[in-house]
């Protein structure tokens, strides 16, 4: 059964127009599928000049590694922030996500980690067409470190 809104809202550290997930299809201990459609919605917070930039999808896939750590048992408490520190290898295919007619596929692979920092590879799919991937590094409540 898809998890909704609501429930991705408690496992992740981003609130109101913020949360931008729509849903998570699977996961397991080492990967999680979502899907989005805020991409659609023309008061999204990413917006600028009223278009979304691809360049935006590491923030929905942000948003899914985070819900992957607590869905995997890697993080037992929903992180208060979480830092993007790299983001390597990206390739984006298209300039802007805001101009898609069907919901996003959102796929994060876990390569490593441990209770502060996490290493992901990511892609964003619409239809068979591939937006964009990547990898990112991400470190949780680093205030505490």
């Amino acid at each position: 059964m898809m998890m909704g809104p609501a429930e991705i809202a408690t496992l992740i550290p981003h609130e109101g127009a913020m949360s931008l997930l729509s849903g998570i299809w699977a996961w397991d201990a080492n990967a999680i599928s979502c899907v989005a459609s805020s991409h659609q919605n023309p008061a999204n917070p990413l917006r600028r000049g009223g278009r979304l930039h691809a360049v935006c999808g590491i923030e929905y896939a942000s948003q899914a590694m985070a819900a992957h750590g607590r869905l995997a048992g890697g993080i037992d408490r929903r992180p208060r922030a979480g830092y993007l520190v790299s983001v390597r290898e990206l390739v984006c295919h298209v300039a802007y996500l805001d101009d898609l007619a069907d919901d996003i596929v959102v796929d994060a692979e876990k390569l490593s980690g441990d209770g502060m920092s996490v290493i992901y590879n990511f892609r964003l799919g619409c239809g068979d067409r591939e937006l964009l991937r990547g990898r990112a590094a991400v470190m949780l409540d680093a205030d505490k470190a």
